[in-house]
């Protein structure tokens, strides 16, 4: 099938390359030419485990082209994914000028009938938003279709690939089948499609979002009062786990939640509720959760250390979580100004978000080569973001190398008892 995506961020051209593994002609439009020239050269501009490789074959094997010129692809192309960027807005709500704009678009060059999905993550009723800007450029026949993505960055090629199910939000279903279809590949092992009108497919994406984030902070406050009780988080979590209705994942104590998707779409949820006169009071706890929770751990390492000008502090682990380069509304970036600010000094590492930390701070902290170089002289480790090279690292190493011992474990990662066994000051997230 003839497919042409409409943007080439993290959605769209993870979408668009698995398309094309799965055998169909695949056009990713972008109006940025050098990303676009790199793009055709199979250099992929973000870090996502398996991408490269597939965005690579299929660019030599003539599946998957890149361009700028979005009115050819529109006419080339039988289906029509929207797939760019909806930051959000100083109210909290999605910036749609991008999908407007792309909308506006693929009216004007429609040449017959199209079938035309929204990958982005929109507000409830853009569907029928889109649906009349197209066709107030067209006299050509359409369908409208929302398809919202459940991807999980680090594993965006393997949930493509092997998706827990797929929604299709539709009103005609000749269109519905024709992106069945599309997914029939990846849903061989039995994975649901599930069809709904478009409405409620846009609810489906923002509804499991803000779930997955409240069950984060929820294990984040028990963690907060384990502290306060003496218990132990880890042990709450596994308890909790064992429950069938509950189930494990999701319950990990931490810093709390970053990203693009969890921050973004919550608050664009509070700002629906708020429009709709129905404010959504959970929501706006998570989020506060959430914001103090990484205050919460800046104010350990303060208590510890009380005045922490002219120290040394190294920091495992920048991106908001493993597996991705992505620092965007990662807990670190508080935690490392916070620090900043009061005259400390950072020296971090992290396996691949460094020039995205050298973007973000400059040269107001020292980035490492290596997990061990930034432990020189440091008074203290904070361990920020859960990579496996920090699971099980050389601990005689670390003493050897840090001015003192102290770990500041922001994931949980160690075993307390076995730290202080080794020697180390260890302090966790609800951890007695």
């Amino acid at each position: 099938m003839n497919l042409a995506v409409v943007g080439t961020g993290y959605v769209g051209l993870v979408a668009g390359a698995c398309f094309a593994e799965s055998g169909n002609d695949v056009i990713c439009v972008d109006s940025d030419s050098q990303k676009v020239e790199s793009l055709e050269k199979g250099e992929v501009p973000i870090y996502e485990p398996g991408l490269p490789e597939i965005v690579e074959r299929n660019v030599r094997e003539g599946r998957l082209t890149f361009t700028t010129d979005l009115d050819a692809a529109v006419r080339k192309s039988f289906v029509v994914f929207i797939a760019v960027g909806t930051p959000p807005g100083s109210d909290g709500a999605p910036d749609l000028a991008a999908v407007r704009a792309v909308a506006e678009a693929i009216g004007k060059a429609m040449d017959q009938f199209k079938v035309v999905v929204m990958k982005s993550t929109v507000p409830v009723g853009t569907g029928e938003l889109v649906a009349d800007i197209i066709r107030a450029h067209t006299d050509k026949p359409f369908d409208m279709i929302s398809n919202p993505e459940f991807l999980k960055e680090g594993a965006a090629v393997e949930d493509f690939m092997k998706p827990d199910r797929i929604v299709i939000g539709a009103e005609d279903e000749r269109a519905a089948a024709i992106v069945r279809e599309l997914y029939a590949p990846f849903t061989r092992t039995g994975s649901p499609a599930i069809l709904t009108d478009i409405r409620t497919a846009e609810m489906i994406k923002y509804a499991s979002n803000a779930y997955l984030a409240t069950r984060i902070t929820f294990m984040n406050e028990f963690a907060n009062l384990c502290e306060k009780v003496g218990a132990d988080v880890d042990s709450v979590r596994k308890g909790m786990g064992l429950d069938k209705r509950i189930g494990s994942a999701f319950l990990f104590a931490g810093v709390g939640f970053g990203g693009s998707c969890f921050p973004k779409d919550i608050e664009a949820l509070i700002a629906t509720g708020r429009r709709n006169d129905y404010p959504l009071r959970l929501l706006e706890a998570v989020m506060e959760v959430n914001a103090q929770q990484r205050i919460r751990f800046l104010s350990k390492v303060l208590s510890y250390f009380g005045d922490v000008e002219g120290r040394q502090f190294a920091v495992w682990g920048l991106s908001f979580k493993p597996r991705t380069d992505d620092m965007r509304a990662a807990p670190s970036i508080d935690i490392i100004n916070g620090l900043l600010s009061r005259g400390a000094r950072i020296s971090a590492y992290d396996p691949e978000a460094m020039s995205e930390a050298e973007r973000i701070f400059g040269d107001a902290i020292s980035l490492s080569r290596n997990n061990y170089e930034c432990l020189s002289g440091a008074d203290a480790l904070l361990l920020l973001t859960e990579w496996q090279v920090f699971r099980n690292p050389n601990f005689d190493r670390m003493k050897a190398d840090m001015r003192t011992p102290i770990v500041f474990d922001g994931r949980n990662v160690y075993d307390p008892a076995q730290m202080r066994q080794m020697g180390f000051t260890y302090f966790g997230i609800g951890r007695s």
